[in-house]
């Protein structure tokens, strides 16, 4: 079976399925599955993708599984000493990797083939600390041997049609139902929710979170994490943003979600100036507008998300850029604007036309070292923003 699918991990899945009949002996849909679960965990987990003779229960639990790098993260949030619950065992991409650093992991999923999986998966990894356990968390969790110090969850985020939901109530297990009770067996709960969902509603249905972080992978938000404590103060939670750039670099920064609103912000109130920054996708996603601005950095317009200084603002969280020109925005401007630049990565942020539209206005073609930001100056005026990638910088 493993070199079968090491031959047609290229194929046309479709395709190999209508051909079974070809292959006696083969059971083709199952060697469909894994090589189907082995694309999407290719770029997510290196390190299991590198081992071919783990398996793959089903395509859902590989989609919803944590990427290497964040589920590395988790590691910093619980204890050497700690037993930790997976409530939402699933793929057991987290169970494995807390169990590099808790020592002992309990992993709870209600599938049998998924429980199968992992058991042999584990063993396979050399993941001796790690207990399987069959059934439906709910149930299951009362009866387990104290101490448990930290109950995981990563609650599905499918509907029973299938639908991609995001709201916390209609996630399953409903964690703010179950929040009071899993606060009685352990001190800790760490909640793993979709990228998708909001900040401050989510923080309105957990009472007692102590932090949030927001995790992205090359810049794109992965998940959500919302550590709650058994007695947490009635302080609003600090948020951690952090970003695992495609060169392995870890971009930081933490700030107050209540506290944003009045932060007093730096703006560029004379204009763009000779560097420019756009945040990364986690410091978007938390909402760290005027936050940001402690970076030594000045923001463009209230609703532009994009930062200018004078010199080099160091160790900024997302991409920084040398500017060249800014030209105002004008009909006349776009018409020749592609005989001085005629290939440019074009980014629009709080402008009124689209990156389509502003390419078939200027006849700019895509690509090329060139950056143009059309975007809204602090006075209100549309300019458009040509700059090249700071030396170094991403």
């Amino acid at each position: 079976m493993k070199l079968f699918i090491s031959e047609h991990a290229g194929d046309d899945l479709n395709l190999l399925l209508l051909s079974a009949g070809r292959y006696p002996g083969i059971d083709v849909a199952f060697a469909v599955e894994q090589i189907a679960c082995r694309r999407q965990i290719r770029d997510k987990l290196p390190s299991w993708y590198s081992d071919d003779e783990l398996i793959y229960p089903a395509g859902i639990a590989a989609e919803q599984c944590s990427t290497e790098p964040t589920a590395l993260y988790k590691q910093r949030l619980v204890d050497a000493s700690a037993h930790v619950c997976d409530l939402t065992g699933g793929l057991g991409a987290d169970s494995f990797f807390l169990s590099r650093k808790a020592k002992q992991v309990t992993y709870i999923e209600r599938i049998g083939k998924y429980c199968a999986a992992a058991r042999y998966n584990f063993a396979r990894l050399g993941a001796e600390n790690i207990d399987v356990i069959e059934g439906d968390a709910t149930a299951c969790f009362p009866d387990l041997p104290l101490p448990v110090d930290v109950f995981y969850a990563d609650p599905s985020r499918r509907s029973g049609g299938g639908k991609r939901i995001f709201a916390i109530g209609e996630c399953e297990p409903d964690l703010c139902a179950l929040l009071p009770a899993l606060l009685q067996r352990a001190p800790k709960v760490i909640a793993k929710l979709s990228p998708m969902a909001d900040l401050r509603r989510t923080l309105s249905l957990l009472p007692g979170v102590s932090e949030v972080h927001v995790l992205a992978v090359r810049n794109d938000c992965k998940e959500l994490l919302f550590v709650i404590g058994r007695g947490a103060p009635a302080l609003p939670p600090p948020v951690h943003c952090v970003h695992f750039t495609a060169e392995g670099r870890e971009e930081s920064f933490s700030f107050c979600l209540e506290k944003e609103k009045d932060f007093p912000a730096a703006w560029a109130a004379e204009g763009v100036q000779a560097y420019l920054y756009e945040p990364n996708v986690a410091i978007l996603k938390a909402g760290a507008f005027k936050s940001i601005t402690r970076q030594g950095v000045c923001k463009l317009h209230v609703s532009s998300h994009l930062y200018t200084s004078p010199g080099m603002a160091d160790n900024f969280p997302g991409r920084c850029f040398e500017v060249e020109d800014v030209i105002p925005f004008s009909s006349r401007i776009c018409r020749d604007l592609h005989k001085a630049i005629p290939r440019a990565n074009i980014t629009v942020r709080n402008f009124p036309l689209t990156v389509k539209e502003l390419r078939l206005r200027t006849r700019i073609a895509d690509g090329g070292g060139v950056y143009l930001f059309a975007t809204t100056l602090y006075d209100g005026a549309k300019a458009l923003i040509v700059c090249r990638r700071h030396h170094g910088r991403v």
